[in-house]
């Protein structure tokens, strides 16, 4: 019996999981604003009617790439690390020591997607910043609530401010990814994260 007839129906015409990897290191290395639709199909290997077929217009698959990027290793850390710790200064000494490894690491661009890719955003494009910001925003509220919960567990002095602890630590994460994509070594983000760990109130707080 012939074979012939066995494969029908419309051909894959690219490899999804390699073109959302492509569309990811672009808008890493660029920014949103900065990434047109042409350079994403170029480097996706598609036609414009692929994108929008399999990913929606631009800012959709921005979304899908920021969703994919916070599942994978250099986006998830900093969750991973927040479950997994026993204690909440285990946490965030984690975090940091692994965001100055992970961030200036050459197989991929340097910083963190969500905190860089929303550079000058334009009015029209404003909905990108905010869905960015809310993502930045929604990882404080998540060191606050697990601060708070370490104060309440006498982790941390009962003087302690849980809200002004989580801004301090985002506020590091966030210059350390800039740093790194100023050229920043794991050596000197490693020397800022050590020193940003003395600010962990003790009991003489």
């Amino acid at each position: 019996m012939s074979g012939t007839g066995a494969k029908r129906g419309r051909p894959r015409t690219f490899d999804h999981a390699a073109a959302l990897t492509a569309a990811t290191r672009l808008f890493w290395e660029r920014g949103y604003e900065a990434t047109s639709v042409g350079e994403l199909t170029e480097a996706m290997g598609i036609r414009p009617g692929s994108l929008y077929a399999a990913f929606g217009d631009k800012k959709s698959l921005f979304k899908e790439v920021v969703r994919e990027y916070g599942r994978s290793p250099v986006g998830a850390f900093m969750g991973v690390a927040l479950e997994e710790e026993p204690t909440a200064y285990g946490a965030f000494a984690r975090i940091l020591r692994e965001a100055a490894v992970i961030y200036p690491d050459p197989s991929h661009p340097a910083g963190c997607l969500t905190i860089s890719a929303a550079t000058n955003v334009t009015t029209q494009d404003a909905e990108v910043g905010v869905f960015l910001r809310d993502l930045r925003n929604g990882n404080l509220a998540t060191f606050e609530a697990r601060l708070r919960t370490a104060r309440q567990a006498g982790e941390l002095p009962a003087g302690a401010d849980p809200r002004a602890l989580a801004a301090y630590f985002a506020t590091v994460v966030q210059g350390m990814s800039q740093r790194a994509r100023d050229g920043a070594t794991a050596a000197e983000l490693t020397e800022t994260a050590e020193l940003a760990l003395t600010a962990w109130p003790s009991e003489d707080v």
